[in-house]
């Protein structure tokens, strides 16, 4: 199903009751999670991105990459995704989200309107990717605590969908999500299947 079949589909449903949801994208640093949601964005209306960089340097930035810290990140972006939600807005995270008891506490916090997407992409092909030279400075001791180096990555063990970026396009990617986003509106009763 192409992109703009999804679209079509969706816009025929438009009279029925509206669903937003938290489209949680979680994966190691250079899996693509911040590139998904772009795209992701122009297919989704009235959608608002939290990405977990750009948080950094605003409302996270007294924290760090411990545990305790990255727990807390979590907590944050949820209960700000949460807020959005009730202003009646999508949102789409592009977070590491590296402990799987973030992501669960988050799900139990949005409900059904909750989607996880695990970005997968093995850690030699998020090295070489590197776009913020994040790596090389883990590697090199500059950053500690670092998700994939020293600091585990928790897989979802059973995630809403999973997109392999090293493997598909980010059209397919997105398409692939926006299959499941469907099938979960349909589910919940946002909207009568075709």
């Amino acid at each position: 199903m192409t992109i703009q079949s999804i679209l079509a589909i969706e816009s025929s449903r438009k009279r029925y009751v509206s669903m937003n949801q938290m489209i949680w994208l979680t994966g190691l640093s250079g899996s693509g999670k911040t590139t998904l949601a772009e795209e992701l964005k122009n297919h989704i209306e009235n959608c608002y991105i939290l990405d977990g960089d750009t948080l950094r340097r605003g409302i996270n930035q007294d924290l760090q990459f411990s545990e305790k810290d990255r727990l807390e990140v979590g907590r944050r972006i949820g209960e700000i995704g949460k807020i959005l939600l009730d202003a009646n807005l999508n949102v789409i995270v592009a977070s590491i989200s590296p402990y799987r008891s973030t992501r669960d506490k988050v799900r139990s916090l949005i409900g059904e309107s909750y989607m996880e997407v695990y970005v997968q992409c093995p850690l030699d092909v998020c090295e070489k990717r590197d776009p913020k030279g994040l790596y090389k400075q883990a590697r090199a001791g500059q950053i500690k605590h670092f998700t994939g180096i020293d600091s585990p990555y928790e897989e979802p063990v059973s995630p809403d969908v999973i997109v392999e970026t090293d493997k598909f396009s980010i059209d397919e990617c997105v398409s692939k999500i926006l299959q499941c986003q469907s099938a979960m509106k349909i589910r919940a009763g946002a909207y009568p299947p075709n």
